[in-house]
């Protein structure tokens, strides 16, 4: 690694991986540090990617990291843990203790999903337990699948999945029922409701075959829908004092986020944010588009500074040695 590049990019998924892109085609010097822990590694393929689809989260990001390296950006595996003002930059501490400069940040650093404490449930994630209609539903078309209510958003997945599927079933696991008004949308869509509690996820042969009621009772299913609460990874952000706050839709609140414009600008000058970071139901396309508009504007602040030092440098010469 050299001391001081023009961006450093925390975080290779596909938003970091596309903004690094974005600004060695620019001929930017660019740094992206990643801890190879992408949010979607549980999953076997990425969907709704127009001319990947299907590919392999791994494979898109190898592919993405070597075309970041042909445009002369570096990569380095590791956990960026802080970052401080360092003159017209930044300073980047690493967790082994490495340090690099950067006069400007764009993180990536995703998000973590929060499952309800459900026996047999995480183990599926990415699989067969999924919460994304658009990056799972047309895998799991014409299953039977449970949409485990765990808000009033969850309502509205279980139309989304009855798209889907001609048998899905809310799973309530012992919260409250519908209001009369939610209860007559959903008989109308022939979805019923189970009300009791699960115990837990059954499965079988690698794959989930239903759940488990309080009683013994087993509610046969082919997939579990669930909504998870989504928390920033805003640890190296909160270094720099940006402090992660709900994020909401339809005033219900999906989880926490790092607020910013939509150019991915933070409230820190010098550092900006793209990807489920800030975005938390951006989906891999999305993702990419936020990094390359983020790293965009990157270059256009970078380029205004330059031209400023440069009119000053020239005012100086003109005062100086007057034509």
């Amino acid at each position: 690694m050299k001391q001081m590049y023009d961006v450093v990019v925390v975080g290779g998924g596909a938003a970091g991986l596309s903004g690094a892109v974005t600004l060695a085609r620019s001929r930017r010097s660019v740094l992206v540090i990643d801890g190879g822990e992408p949010r979607n590694a549980p999953a076997g393929h990425v969907h709704n990617l127009l001319g990947r689809e299907g590919v392999a989260p791994a494979e898109l990001y190898r592919a993405g990291r070597a075309e970041v390296a042909g445009y002369g950006g570096e990569l380095c595996a590791g956990t960026a843990e802080k970052a401080e003002r360092d003159g017209d930059g930044f300073l980047v501490t690493l967790a082994d203790g490495a340090r690099v400069r950067g006069r400007r940040l764009l993180v990536t650093t995703g998000l973590v999903d929060e499952l309800p404490d459900l026996p047999g449930l995480a183990g599926r994630w990415g699989r067969d337990v999924a919460h994304c209609p658009y990056c799972h539903g047309w895998e799991l078309r014409g299953g039977r699948i449970g949409v485990l209510a765990t808000g009033p958003h969850s309502l509205h997945g279980a139309q989304l999945w009855r798209q889907l599927s001609d048998d899905v079933l809310y799973l309530l696991n012992g919260g409250p029922a519908p209001a009369p008004e939610q209860a007559e949308q959903l008989a109308a869509r022939g979805i019923p409701v189970v009300h009791e509690p699960i115990e837990a996820v059954e499965i079988g042969d690698d794959r989930i075959t239903g759940v488990r009621l309080a009683g013994g009772r087993v509610v046969a299913l082919d997939a579990v829908a669930v909504g998870p609460r989504f928390v920033a990874r805003s640890a190296f952000l909160e270094s720099l004092g940006l402090a992660p706050a709900p994020m909401e839709l339809n005033g219900q609140v999906l989880g926490l986020r790092i607020p910013a414009e939509a150019s991915g600008a933070t409230s820190v000058p010098g550092v900006w944010v793209a990807g489920n970071v800030t975005d938390l139901g951006a989906t891999v396309a999305v993702a990419a588009a936020a990094g390359q508009t983020a790293a965009a504007m990157i270059n256009m602040d970078l380029i205004a500074e330059e031209t400023r030092d440069a009119v000053a440098g020239y005012r100086r010469r003109e005062t100086t040695h007057p034509a």
